[in-house]
């Protein structure tokens, strides 16, 4: 029996369905990953702290917080035993399971990273560096969910809290940087130069989670910016400035620092969990109209199929004429909201494709000359920023000149 036109309506809305229940269960996910994320922040901080004071503060904090870290970490493990690992059936699988491979290895790493921060056999730059590459890998997944959206609502949503973790995270790396410098007592220029950075590439993040974030969402981000706390990061931030004293900082205001800089960050963690619950949401409210437009779409071709026996004068007297009039009118409908998806992902993805356009030319920067990657993408944005250009831009034309850069020779 030839299958009509309905038929494949019918199975086109099956697989919808079939890829919003998976992006359903990789949303689950980023929330998960976003939890863990933020107990590895306040991990990493509350280690700079113990070995800024060479372990005389904050150990029975680090025990607690590593407890803590253990228990998040069993429920991400158990959301990525979750995920159909099948690849071909997933857009970017490979991509996203190479990014939950890494995280992985990392993971198993977690506990040596503890013993050696207890047995303060890491400095605390060291500490941040292990604890950042980590946090970075998770947040690598988050990034490539939202890329393997195919819904252009749920990868709106995905690249707002994708840039909102991003954010956060240079904000928790600004933390555990600060609580170092602090405690040395000591500032150079480029330290400084490097805070300055964190704090630039704060702003470009929140710039872009404001503009894809749901307006309820943004409405809850800035009721959580608390005055106070804003005023009181920005005079640390100035105390940080003390290239006039000699490079001289006071070591009395770590503390002051660590707390200011945990009570922003615990509000940003409120916001975290609002866009994971719009996420959420917004992937049962698209599942639930999926499913009725499907059972609408089985009982039209389910009374086609009864009528097919039916020796009709006409086709009108046999199908009705609503229901002939229904047909063509659900296939121009699919038409033209498959083509409004595919223009709005386009739009949406657009976010998620600078962001890959940067990736490479930071890797092209550090192969050709042996930069590490925060060093790269320093080097990007200094560039950017001295010749007034967009980020972006530079990027494209570091791409553009690969063949031209100089190799690295040992």
């Amino acid at each position: 029996m030839m299958k009509s036109g309905l038929s494949f309506l019918v199975a086109a809305r099956q697989c919808e369905i079939g890829e919003l229940e998976q992006l359903s269960r990789t949303s689950e996910l980023v929330g998960v990953i976003s939890r863990f994320a933020h107990v590895l922040q306040r991990e990493r901080g509350i280690s700079n702290m113990f070995l800024g004071s060479q372990g005389k503060r904050f150990s029975e904090q680090l025990l607690q917080q590593a407890a803590e870290c253990r228990q998040v970490e069993r429920d991400v493990r158990e959301h990525f035993a979750l995920l159909d690992t099948d690849a071909i059936r997933m857009r970017n699988g490979a991509r996203l399971f190479s990014r939950i491979a890494v995280v992985l290895h990392g993971l198993d790493g977690l506990d040596e990273l503890r013993r050696r921060i207890a047995a303060m056999a890491l400095t605390s730059h060291e500490s941040t560096d292990a604890f950042s590459r980590l946090i970075a890998g998770l947040l690598n997944v988050v990034f490539e969910a939202a890329d393997s959206a195919t819904d252009p609502g749920i990868t709106r949503a995905l690249v707002a809290m994708f840039n909102f973790m991003q954010g956060k995270e240079f904000a928790g790396q600004e933390r555990a940087f600060g609580v170092a410098m602090f405690a040395s007592g000591y500032v150079d220029a480029a330290r400084q130069h490097h805070w300055q950075h964190l704090i630039e590439s704060q702003q470009a993040c929140f710039q872009v989670f404001a503009d894809f974030a749901d307006p309820a969402v943004r409405a809850r981000e800035q009721s959580s910016q608390k005055a106070a706390v804003l005023a009181e990061l920005d005079r640390l931030r100035r105390a940080g400035n003390g290239l006039g004293a000699g490079g001289r900082l006071d070591l009395g205001l770590t503390q002051f620092w660590y707390d200011c800089c945990t009570r922003r960050i615990d509000s940003m963690r409120t916001v975290e969990d609002a866009l994971a619950l719009h996420l959420r949401q917004l992937c049962e409210r698209k599942i639930t109209r999926a499913r009725e437009e499907l059972r609408d779409h089985q009982a039209i071709l389910e009374t086609l199929r009864r009528q097919a026996n039916v020796a009709p004068a006409d086709a009108a007297t046999r199908y009705g004429p609503n229901l002939e009039r229904s047909i063509p009118g659900m296939l121009q409908e699919q038409s033209r909201r498959l083509q409004a998806m595919s223009d709005e992902l386009d739009t949406v993805r657009s976010a998620l494709n600078e962001r890959k356009t940067i990736e490479r030319a930071k890797g092209l920067l550090m192969a050709h000359r042996q930069l590490n990657e925060q060093d790269a993408y320093k080097m990007l944005r200094r560039t950017a920023m001295n010749q007034k250009r967009r980020l972006i831009d530079v990027a494209e034309a570091v791409l553009s000149m690969a063949d031209m850069l100089p190799r690295h020779t040992r």
